[in-house]
């Protein structure tokens, strides 16, 4: 019979997530997680896997935290151009606040560290990339059909400039001492909707 389990996977599972938000995957070691987790190597092998795999793990545990709130706030009924906006300032806001700009976005931070030579990261990327982007194209295609979205404006087009833009925000807000670009660039990219 398997020995019961000391602690709670799940909460464990979020521990493991803000570690390697903060730190980044490469600047995270078995030893930095187990001192972190207060559970034994065995025990994150027996429960997660490898590092890596507990790694993608915690992408997916964010992905479903982050996504879905964005993705329901772009598919409400009504008028949309006002939630894509509101998305896009969200987004610039967290991006150059004190309590997010320094981690950044978990998806983003993925992109930029293991994305390049890491298909299983890239692939999560990609999906919550998707889903984000295929959302903001069905709002602004409703906008267009219900007259708030000028009839010469590609949906598609926009979708795929605000989900770089977004994804940029969160990059120079991490990194930059100048956080009005920010700002500025969403508002910018804002006008592209009138």
């Amino acid at each position: 019979m398997g020995r019961t389990k000391e602690f709670d996977p799940d909460a464990v599972l979020q521990s493991a997530l803000e570690l390697f938000w903060r730190r980044g995957y490469e600047a995270t070691s078995m030893a930095d997680l187990v001192k972190h987790l207060g559970i034994g190597r065995a025990s994150i092998y027996a429960t997660f896997g490898s590092k890596h795999e507990l790694y993608l793990k915690a992408l997916d545990r964010y992905v479903e935290l982050r996504d879905p709130p964005v993705i329901e706030e772009l598919s409400q009924p009504g008028p949309a151009l006002p939630a894509v906006r509101s998305v896009v300032r969200r987004f610039a806001a967290e991006a150059t606040s004190p309590e997010v700009r320094l981690t950044g976005c978990f998806v983003t931070n993925t992109a930029a560290e293991l994305a390049p030579s890491d298909p299983a990261a890239a692939r999560r990327v990609e999906i919550s990339w998707e889903h984000v982007e295929t959302t903001l194209y069905s709002a602004l295609v409703r906008a267009q059909a219900q007259g708030e979205l000028p009839e010469d404006r590609d949906p598609r087009a926009l979708a795929r400039m605000l989900l770089v833009l977004m994804q940029g925000m969160r990059i120079v807000g991490k990194a930059s001492n100048d956080l009005t670009r920010v700002q500025s660039a969403a508002e910018q990219a804002l006008t592209l909707l009138a």
